[in-house]
């Protein structure tokens, strides 16, 4: 099967997945009844969701653009990130996004090896990020009450601040196995680079700590965004299960079966949100409503891309205007 066979076929299934979900969940929940939730909300507070949506990932690329080194200007990295959205929506899982973002600065920066490293400790981040957000949410949400989460989430800082610290104690024993590596062959000199990046990286907790603090504000803004939506249309449920709930139904969505979350998102939230009796048809139109925000930042940030990618460059310009000869022969 050629290449582009493949890519049809994924593309196939991911859609039919997207939309036998969908199937389903209108067929338990009425559309009318989720349409008529999701005319609750103003585009007023809509477009004051995607602002801030937007804002969220302007401090998501700020955090890789720390970790890949910040070598090409901030608004470069941030064109790509936002060009990554765009490939999320299509691409399989959420790498495909960060595999295009990358691709874009690609030839722009002096460290490749930082960025690639720089890129999967990105995405490492904002896992763990999303993981202790549907925790310590869960936590909260079920049984604990106050004191007990208190304890439970320091004791969970107390844990990633001892691991960071601790990466940072066998940063020597890394670089090691990194030398010893380097006297191998092609993979193993290339796997010795990338661990000395690691290694680097390691040297910097205060980095790491900082960029994991910043992952957890934006997924805990997104998480009050999508509060706010559910109250304008009525939704009524604890603040911590939207938390759990969120964060989790994201986890699930993560896997590359759907066309970016679609339906997969929506119905595994309805579900996590089952026992805060939830209504169905509520959930799922702030989960179409927050799938609009998605999509809408995606398609902005390939506009904005295929824009600039459009305007030629003033390096481009001044390098073809070296290659002519300055003097000219006449005649």
């Amino acid at each position: 099967m050629t290449s582009s066979r493949k890519r049809y076929l994924i593309w196939g299934v991911r859609i039919a997945v997207s939309a036998i979900v969908l199937g389903i969940i209108f067929h338990v929940v009425p559309f009318a009844q989720v349409w008529a939730a999701a005319q609750r909300l103003t585009p007023q507070l809509w477009l004051a969701g995607f602002a801030l949506f937007l804002l969220g990932h302007a401090l998501t690329a700020a955090k890789w653009w720390m970790l890949i080194g910040h070598d090409v200007p901030f608004s470069r990295a941030f064109r790509a990130h936002l060009a990554g959205l765009g490939a999320n929506l299509a691409l399989p899982g959420v790498a495909g996004g960060d595999v295009v973002r990358a691709a874009l600065i690609m030839g722009e920066t002096q460290h490749k090896g930082r960025l690639a490293v720089g890129s999967v400790a990105d995405r490492l981040i904002d896992s763990a990020s999303l993981a202790l957000v549907a925790l310590v949410g869960a936590w909260a949400a079920f049984h604990a009450d106050g004191r007990t989460a208190g304890m439970t989430l320091a004791a969970l800082g107390v844990a990633i601040i001892g691991g960071v610290y601790l990466l940072r104690a066998l940063t020597p024993r890394i670089e090691i196995w990194a030398h010893k590596l380097s006297h191998g062959g092609k993979i193993a000199i290339m796997l010795s680079k990338m661990i000395r990046i690691v290694a680097e990286l390691s040297r910097q907790p205060g980095l790491l700590l900082g960029c994991l603090a910043l992952s957890l504000v934006v997924q805990c803004l997104f998480v009050l965004i999508n509060i706010a939506f559910a109250l304008a249309i009525g939704l009524m449920v604890p603040a911590a299960a939207w938390f759990y709930a969120w964060a989790g139904a994201k986890i699930i969505a993560i896997a590359p079966i759907s066309l970016g979350g679609l339906g997969v998102r929506e119905a595994s939230m309805a579900a996590l949100l089952k026992p805060f009796g939830a209504d169905y048809g509520a959930v799922i139109a702030v989960g179409l409503i927050w799938q609009t925000v998605l999509y809408a930042s995606g398609i902005l940030g390939i506009v904005i891309q295929s824009s600039f990618s459009a305007i030629p460059r003033k390096s481009d310009d001044s390098a073809a205007s070296s290659d002519q000869d300055p003097h000219p022969h006449i005649g």
